[in-house]
């Protein structure tokens, strides 16, 4: 293999792993554009999707439509319980205070995933048509891997559309810009916030689907250090902004693959940690992030 076909490759790996940030990070901003709440439970929600996917299909033998059905619907339930128990009561208090609440929401979870399931990973294996591969030259990909990619772009015109459109998007941006002033002027904002838990969850259930399909393997904790990853990209972006937290995704998602495969291989377990320096890196040049307004609070 010639250096620009691995390059290449390890491009489009890139784009493989920068679409399963980018979806989670749309999550992330979704919830962060309203409350300004950095939710650290949004990985373990993906984790506990792809659980649920894993128990329905070997355990009840259900096919894996359904199976997703079911997934999205209790991410969904765990979310919003999520946002009822542990941060509505909190929401009139200081961002930090809802910051160490979504923590421990995260470590929760986490723990109740590994009494369930316990700690030690487990094979996750996607039906033999998502798994097939197409070769386009030297490059590979899964029918997953595809429709992952175009999920993300679908998810996104979609979510601008009602954001921008719709009535409940006007509520969103404008809870977005003061949340107090919005519930004067009649906004329902528990409405708002429990719309923006649960796209944010269902999309947390489906990147846990993609992301396991792509590693296939999963464990208890999986979901947190992906997680963090999708805010860093949602960060990078310019947070709040749906079209930045995509962008974000796929800058993290190449860099980071790019980081793994070019670099020596004594290195390359500190893929991790060159995640964060590129958040650094950009954040110290574009403090709004990349797409992030001028006019907003710095990243």
């Amino acid at each position: 293999m010639d250096d620009f076909t691995y390059f290449l490759s390890q491009f489009v790996n890139g784009l493989k792993l920068g679409s399963v940030y980018a979806m989670v990070a749309i999550g992330y901003s979704m919830v962060y554009g309203i409350l300004k709440l950095i939710n650290f439970a949004h990985g373990d929600i993906m984790t506990v999707g792809v659980y649920t996917i894993l128990v329905l299909t070997t355990a009840f033998g259900m096919p894996l439509w359904a199976t997703i059905i079911i997934s999205l619907l209790i991410a969904i339930a765990v979310g919003l319980t999520a946002e009822r128990a542990a941060y509505r009561p909190l929401r009139s208090a200081g961002e930090e205070t809802t910051l160490i609440s979504s923590l421990a929401v995260s470590i929760f979870l986490q723990n109740l995933l590994v009494i369930l399931f316990s700690p030690q990973r487990r094979a996750f294996h996607l039906p033999e048509y998502l798994s097939k591969l197409h070769t386009v030259g030297s490059i590979k990909l899964s029918t997953m891997n595809i429709i992952t990619f175009v999920a993300v772009f679908i998810i996104l015109i979609l979510l601008t559309y009602v954001i921008k459109k719709t009535r409940i998007g006007m509520a969103m941006r404008a809870c977005s810009d003061n949340m107090n002033a919005s519930k004067l002027m009649g906004i329902n904002i528990n409405t708002v916030v429990v719309t923006a838990f649960v796209i944010g969850s269902a999309l947390a259930a489906l990147s846990g689907l993609m992301l396991a399909g792509e590693y296939k393997t999963i464990d208890p904790l999986m979901g947190f250090v992906p997680g963090l990853k999708a805010f860093c990209a949602a960060v990078l972006g310019g947070i709040g902004n749906l079209g930045g937290a995509v962008l974000g995704g796929f800058v993290l998602g190449i860099s980071e693959m790019l980081f793994a495969g070019l670099m020596p291989t004594e290195i390359t377990p500190y893929r991790d940690a060159f995640v964060f320096v590129v958040l650094i890196a950009v954040l110290l040049i574009r403090p709004n992030g990349i797409l992030g307004s001028k006019n907003g609070g710095r990243s």
